[in-house]
């Protein structure tokens, strides 16, 4: 087997997928249970050790407050923002404040940042793709939403970097699911790619012309998937309780995790029947012996408390199409992303939304991780010419619009949202004070007008400008987007030609000394020197 093993690794919201590629065929890797599918939990045990995956799932009840999941929801969110804050009132573990307003995660009176939650279960990931090979795996494709910015992607960078990975490729969800359903099959055809992942959602609309797979628009929104319905089943469940039982949920915290398992256990019951009959024991801090939760679960029920979930989704399927020359019934093929388009309310609304019964034979657990292997295989394995002329090609865009903040605090876009990556653009500004020698350039991603209404990447200061009254000097300012949809800015005095460039690392907002801190975390953990599962 070649050296140069590149896996394609879907990093989930709610479960992960890793795969590759094998003498031209992609194999989705199986843990030792031989199940593909993996749980993105993290489990920190008394001992010190850790859980990862599907055996960290009973640590949900078990231990709530030292078990992580969920946790790519909060990546991107400041600590304060209203996002962030419904968020923390949902989960039974402790997430506090960090630097640069960066949410952390406190565990056993430690706090871990986000990409070292990532990194953990990139690690069981590669371990497992490394069981499989009988070989280091030392590179990888991995996925984001499409709708991830900037800072997103650097920080899922940064966790596969954490993971001991070289990540070849940051790929969008739907465009990895375009490749999967198209690879090797000379289509002709508009496609939808609807991706509802556990705590994100895309919608892509792309053209597949033999091997070029041309993403035309996209939309998304990193704060809507399938754990709002378990929210909103969790919600349901504990009023019910609370109208039969007297107790207080602040006094047990573990409570609101073990509700959310059994909220899952019945949205993954009615996927299969018309109604799911519940039946536990529940401990309440009040009550001497467990108290009786008997209650029975509709499809209706479920239409009720969650269709407005999925009416969100079609508002940003609207804003896709707005941007193409067509509308969602002219869309040849509809491919269903994640693991959440498995609820039958989701398909039954999406074939009314777009007129035609979405594909059923891709597997929307799979389908992300079989084409990040295919890119991955791309990426990795010497071709001759002959050989790249038929190797797929992807075109993306850029998900969010890129600017500056000018002197009025207006955002300035010098990158629209669904521009073509990679793409290169420049503006000249200029001076706004008499004799200025130091021009701030304050880099942010979103579609407000106001700038500090949208996310901040970080910051360049041109030290050095020639004095002179204020407009005289000429500031040229260039944005390029590579094609992981990473920016990287350029600031030039167009007089002197002094200049300044950097990739916008300050978005993560974490410094270099942090990031070693990480690493040596994560070494002195044991990953991958010991047993992951238990």
């Amino acid at each position: 087997m070649s050296e140069e093993i590149v896996v394609g690794i879907d990093l989930g919201t709610t479960n992960s997928c890793v795969a590759v590629m094998i003498d031209s065929q992609v194999v989705v890797i199986p843990d030792e249970q031989g199940r593909r599918i993996q749980s993105s939990i993290v489990s920190f045990m008394e001992d010190g050790s850790l859980v990862i995956g599907n055996e960290a799932q009973r640590e949900l009840v078990a231990d709530p407050r030292n078990t992580i999941f969920s946790a790519k929801r909060f990546i991107g969110y400041p600590f304060d923002s209203k996002e962030a804050r419904k968020l923390r009132a949902q989960l039974p573990y402790k997430v506090i404040k960090g630097e640069d307003q960066n949410s952390m995660i406190e565990i056993r009176g430690e706090a871990f940042a986000l990409p070292e939650i990532s990194a953990l279960v990139l690690h069981r990931m590669k371990d497992l793709a490394e069981q499989y090979l009988g070989v280091e795996v030392n590179q990888a494709v991995i996925t984001v939403p499409a709708n991830f910015n900037d800072s997103q992607r650097q920080m899922t960078k940064l966790a596969g970097e954490l993971a001991g990975l070289e990540v070849l490729r940051i790929l969008n969800e739907p465009t990895a699911a375009a490749l999967a359903y198209g690879y090797g099959k000379g289509l002709d055809a508009k496609l939808a790619i609807y991706d509802l992942g556990g705590g994100t959602f895309d919608m892509t609309v792309l053209q597949a012309s033999g091997n070029v797979f041309e993403v035309k628009s996209t939309a998304g929104d990193t704060y809507l998937g399938g754990d709002d319905f378990d929210n909103r089943l969790t919600r349901v469940i504990l009023i019910y309780l609370q109208n039969h039982y007297d107790f207080s949920i602040e006094k047990q915290p573990h409570l609101r995790g073990q509700i959310k398992h059994i909220a899952e256990l019945v949205k993954k019951g009615l996927s299969v029947r018309d109604k799911f009959k519940l039946s536990q024991q529940i401990r309440l801090l009040e009550y001497p012996e467990p108290v009786e939760l008997n209650l029975v679960m509709s499809r209706e029920l479920f239409k009720k408390q969650c269709s407005d979930i999925i009416d969100r989704s079609f508002t940003i399927c609207d804003e896709a199409f707005s941007r193409v020359p067509f509308d969602a019934k002219e869309i040849d093929d509809v491919i269903l992303v994640g693991g959440s388009t498995r609820v039958p309310l989701v398909k039954s609304m999406v074939e009314d939304y777009f007129g035609k019964a979405p594909r059923t034979d891709i597997d929307p657990d799979e389908v992300v991780a079989v084409g990040a292997a295919i890119q991955g295989a791309m990426l990795g394995a010497p071709f001759s010419v002959e050989q790249l002329k038929h190797n797929p090609l992807l075109l993306d865009v850029t998900p969010v619009s890129i600017g500056i903040m000018t002197v009025q605090g207006i955002c300035e876009v010098l990158i629209k949202k669904n521009t073509a990556v990679p793409c290169e653009e420049s503006k000249v500004f200029t001076t706004t004070v008499d004799q200025q020698t130091v021009v701030k350039i304050q880099v942010f991603q979103g579609e407000s007008r106001v700038a500090n209404d949208n996310v901040k990447l970080g910051e360049l200061e041109l030290i050095g400008i020639r004095p002179a009254p204020r407009g005289e000097v000429k500031i040229e300012v260039i944005f390029e987007v590579d094609t992981d949809g990473l920016v990287s800015v350029k600031a030039k005095d167009l007089d002197t030609g002094l200049a300044h460039e950097t990739r916008v690392k300050v978005s993560t907002g974490y410094s270099e000394e942090n990031v070693s801190q990480m690493k040596e975390r994560l070494d002195a953990s044991g990953v991958g020197a010991v047993e992951l599962t238990k």
